[in-house]
């Protein structure tokens, strides 16, 4: 006998037709979420909005545990400007007349389309996470001559942030006739404290062919009600918000203002970090052309050490907790002998450790080459340095300099314990790396990246984020790309390859060695505190 439940809950009445989840068919029970027009006189939808309002803060909980039917289908969605102003009228989408998109066949993006979060799945496992398409609707809720847009950059540098830039500002205008853009300077406090510029496709031209950005940025200054008060004193509806983790939280903050205050302001965040370290997206723009900028480091580096006897060449890359930079570059390479990154603790002394590894190393090649992430082996110069645990204006941990640490106590190791003399080269290009103009691959993902979060804002959606989500752009929700970091998971086959390829230690005994340290360092602490007494 078959079990069937139907649940209806209510929701805006814009023209979004997919449920904010799903769940249906297994195979001895049903179990249906709809969400329903609140305004409906369908006889499923007479719930009163306090009850709807508590489903759905609790029932999706409830549901999620039994979605383990073939069936399963979660729709993780954006807001809506339409969630909070029901009555916004909608305008056809001006690329209906576009002459550039009369050879497409499907001009607009289905209402149904979405990107499944999990490529790779089992037969009768659920359908799992999936994220609304990026891409124009063929409905709009700004007309092109009330638009006021702004795009602001914030935190460090990247390949790719002006063409970013360039790509919005285009974009709104070859595309939706969009003739009022503003530049916000120097980061968030630019909104209050700086003067704003005037963007048009002339100005910026051939921006992307320069490195940096061409708006300035800066850490910090995030004052949510300052900016929301600069955003509704200049009248601007549409903001783009190009930055990492913090940057993105902020971008949620701001929304969250723009909802309470009732404003038909449209918060798009294009997410930004060389580090690749950013959740859910396949990948972060600017990461190719750094991959592509290091080998140019480990080529110098490689050279250097084979021209000498006993050559020791040690490279630092970015990645303060992700070592994706690190992990690519190195199998891009083949020149390198050792990576070390942020999420697999070494040891440098005993069995197996790094240094055994790099004297194995110089008797078989007579050179060696090590690639270091900026954030890998913290734990060790914290220790020496008793460092305390700083951080920047964005709130990011300060790093020691653990390419010099790691440099010197080689030196140390190989002069004075085993009395072998040895050639160090020690390379950081980190700061040339990041400010580098995008290469071609990124130059095509920014403008994809730039046009998907304009198509998104004209269509009205807001608080969200865009990326390729399985090599599909979609939007996605903005807490979820900054409630974790992505990092280089030490079980994938990557990680294998990487060990396949070098040939290096996995440091499987580092919590042993590390342990026997310890307890070495306090017996020689008590024996010199006796000797003293």
């Amino acid at each position: 006998m078959e079990l069937s439940v139907s649940l209806s809950l209510s929701v805006p009445s814009h023209s979004r037709s997919l449920p904010s989840l799903f769940f249906c068919r297994r195979k001895k029970h049903n179990a249906l979420l709809i969400f329903r027009n609140p305004n409906s006189t369908s006889r499923n939808c007479n719930s009163s909005t306090k009850l709807f309002n508590w489903l759905q803060k609790n029932v999706i909980t409830a549901l999620n545990s039994i979605q383990t039917g073939d069936g399963g289908f979660v729709l993780e969605d954006v807001p809506h400007l339409t969630d909070f102003l029901p009555d916004l009228p909608a305008y056809p989408n001006p690329l209906q007349k576009s002459t550039a998109y009369a050879i497409v066949k499907q001009n607009f993006v289905s209402t149904e389309d979405v990107v499944a979060k999990k490529i790779v799945v089992q037969k009768n496992s659920p359908r799992g996470v999936h994220f609304r398409r990026a891409g124009p609707q063929e409905k709009v809720y700004f007309e092109s001559d009330e638009v006021r847009a702004c795009i602001v950059t914030c935190g460090g540098l990247c390949p790719g942030i002006n063409t970013v830039i360039r790509e919005i500002v285009c974009g709104l205008n070859y595309m939706y006739g969009v003739e009022d853009i503003l530049g916000i300077e120097g980061g968030y406090k630019g909104f209050y404290s700086k003067n704003t510029t005037t963007l048009t496709p002339k100005v910026v031209n051939d921006i992307h062919k320069r490195g940096g950005t061409f708006l300035r940025t800066s850490r910090g200054g995030h004052d949510t009600k300052k900016i929301v008060d600069s955003i509704q004193d200049r009248g601007i509806n549409q903001v783009y918000i190009i930055g990492g983790d913090g940057t993105q939280k902020g971008a949620a903050a701001i929304f969250k203002e723009v909802e309470k205050r009732g404003l038909k302001v449209a918060v798009a965040g294009i997410p930004k970090t060389i580090d690749n370290d950013i959740a859910v997206i396949d990948k972060s723009f600017g990461f190719d052309t750094a991959v592509e900028e290091a080998q140019r480091a480990i080529n110098a580096a490689h050279v250097e050490v084979e021209s000498v006897e006993n050559g020791v060449g040690i490279v630092k890359l970015m990645g303060r907790y992700s070592g994706f930079i690190a992990m690519f570059a190195t199998l891009a390479s083949r020149d390198v002998d050792c990576c070390l990154i942020p999420e697999s603790p070494f040891y440098l002394e005993g069995q197996d450790g790094l240094f055994e590894f790099i004297e194995k190393r110089l008797k078989e090649n007579g050179h060696i080459v090590i690639v270091l992430a900026e954030g890998a082996g913290q734990e060790h110069v914290a220790r020496i340095m008793h460092a305390v645990g700083e951080k920047d204006a964005s709130g990011n941990r300060l790093l020691l300099d653990v390419g010099l640490w790691l440099s010197q106590e080689i030196k140390d190791h190989f002069t004075k314990e085993r009395k072998m003399a040895i050639n160090l080269k020690y390379i950081d290009p980190t700061y040339m790396i990041r400010a580098i103009p995008s290469n071609a691959s990124d130059n095509i993902y920014c403008t994809l990246l730039a046009h998907s979060a304009v198509h998104g804002a004209m269509a009205g959606y807001t608080g969200f984020t865009v990326g390729p989500v399985n090599s599909r752009h979609a939007y996605i929700p903005i807490a979820r790309v900054t409630e974790t970091q992505n990092t280089v998971k030490l079980t994938d086959r990557m990680w294998a390859r990487l060990l396949a390829s070098t040939n290096q230690p996995s440091f499987l005994n580092y919590n042993k060695v590390m342990q026997e340290k310890a307890e070495k360092e306090t017996t020689n602490l008590i024996d010199s505190t006796r000797t003293s007494v």
